[in-house]
């Protein structure tokens, strides 16, 4: 149960919010919204990037340029590696990091790489990456971005639904410092601003269904207003009870999914380290055959 401290005059309820996977979520937005993402950070993406040949997301690869057991010790942290072309024919990998430590070149393929911050403004920002031992230095400078880079007017007035996940940012973070019906409101306001955008209806229910976990308020009635909001702004298209049926059963799937990479990942390295194949299927729960068609 929440645990509440009773209301006093002038005074703010404060609830212990339940733990949310804030970062999978967020991952899930950045991959959904990549193209406008690229947009965002690139004032000529659509100049520059052949957006007709899309982007392929490489979480194989992704694995082995930070390998789990790295992963694991907070050694580095990433979000995500996609692959895309320029209009002049050149693949280009962009890296989506939370802390650089290093590079790779295993691929010999080019990376940019890009750090987000989603702290607050007084947040540590490092721009680069620099080591010297015995005459040599590596040097690696990269882009970055914090959440209160722009202010609420400009994100909006930016007409892009990933300046509205940078707002939803923002507004996360005031979650048990303002009260949860102010809180809704800004919700309200950012989920406003997407409607006012004229998205296609798959892209409005991903939102929506982001919105309302990522910015997590928890009181029932709050949510019921929200719902019923939307689904008049929308002229009842959107039934919110369903969206979160369906956003909750893919989200099972996808964890499911999950899983399993990550134990494919580790069978992976055991079979490196020549753990017998019985051994390896009775920790990770894969099938023989499944660790035996492994590559090493």
């Amino acid at each position: 149960m929440p645990e509440e401290i009773s209301l006093i005059p002038n005074k703010v309820t404060v609830r212990k919010k339940p733990h949310k996977k804030n970062d999978e979520l967020l991952k899930g937005a950045f991959e959904e919204n990549f193209y406008d993402f690229l947009r965002f950070m690139y004032a000529d993406a659509d100049e520059v990037i052949d957006f007709e040949k899309g982007i392929e997301f490489m979480d194989k690869e992704l694995h082995t340029i930070i390998p789990l057991r790295e992963r694991r010790k907070g050694k580095r942290q990433a979000d995500l590696l996609a692959k895309l072309y320029l209009k002049d024919g050149t693949e280009k990998w962009i890296l989506l990091n939370v802390e650089i430590e290093g590079s790779n070149d295993r691929y010999n393929v080019s990376v940019a790489t890009i750090a987000v911050f989603t702290g607050p403004e007084n947040q540590s920002r490092q721009t680069a990456y620099k080591d010297q031992l015995l005459g040599t230095t590596l040097s690696f400078t990269y882009l970055t971005y914090n959440i209160f880079d722009h202010p609420q007017q400009t994100l909006i007035a930016l007409r892009n639904p990933f300046a509205l996940i940078i707002l939803a940012c923002q507004k996360a973070i005031l979650e048990g410092k303002i009260p949860d019906e102010e809180l809704g409101q800004e919700r309200l306001t950012i989920a406003k601003a997407l409607l006012a955008q004229n998205y296609d209806h798959d892209r409005i229910i991903s939102f929506m269904w982001f919105l309302k976990n990522f910015i997590f308020i928890d009181n029932q009635d709050i949510n019921c207003n929200f719902d019923q909001q939307i689904e008049t702004l929308t002229g009842g298209k959107l039934d919110m009870g369903i969206i979160e049926t369906i956003k909750m059963q893919e989200r099972r799937e996808g964890i499911a999914e999950g899983r399993h990479e990550e134990a494919l990942e580790i069978a992976r390295e055991m079979k490196k380290d020549k753990f017998p194949t019985e051994t390896i299927a009775k920790l990770t729960k894969l099938s023989i055959k499944e660790i035996e068609e492994l590559k090493k």
